[in-house]
């Protein structure tokens, strides 16, 4: 199994952005830094619109279906309501499609969480490195 360090560059899709995330084996999903989330319906079904920005400001913006809705109980105590959708995820060579919340993490050093469903039986996290893999996936597949 390939090892990783906690903090890697990811690759994001579709749109193919690249992002600084903690690899977090003490969280279960993943999250992502997003602004501007709007809920909209499409041809009946819920969609979410969102944009996430990377540390240089690029900005984008997205639009996928509502996968669910999660609360998460938050360190200080209060719940919080977050909308989930499905993105592809890319740590090395490395490809997962997988359920990420959305939510302002401005606030934390990293703008992507990713937790142990994305790593499961697939990436080692050594807590003594960093950046050890770039992101080098092979063409992920196209959105549907």
């Amino acid at each position: 199994m390939p090892v990783v360090g906690w903090v890697e560059r990811v690759k994001i899709y579709p749109g193919e952005m690249i992002l600084e995330a903690k690899l977090d084996t003490g969280a279960k999903t993943a999250s992502i830094n997003a602004r501007d989330i709007e809920a909209f319906e499409r041809k009946g079904t819920p969609w979410v619109r969102f944009r996430i920005v990377n540390r240089d400001g690029h900005g984008l913006a997205l639009e996928r279906p509502l996968v669910r809705e999660t609360k998460i109980q938050r360190h200080f105590g209060k719940r919080q309501r977050r909308p989930v959708v499905k993105l592809g995820v890319c740590v090395g060579d490395l490809y997962r499609e997988v359920q990420v919340s959305r939510v302002n993490r401005s606030g934390f050093i990293y703008p992507t969480l990713i937790g142990r469903m994305f790593m499961k039986k697939q990436l080692l996290v050594d807590p003594a490195l960093r950046y050890t893999v770039a992101p080098k996936c092979a063409q992920a597949p196209k959105d549907g």
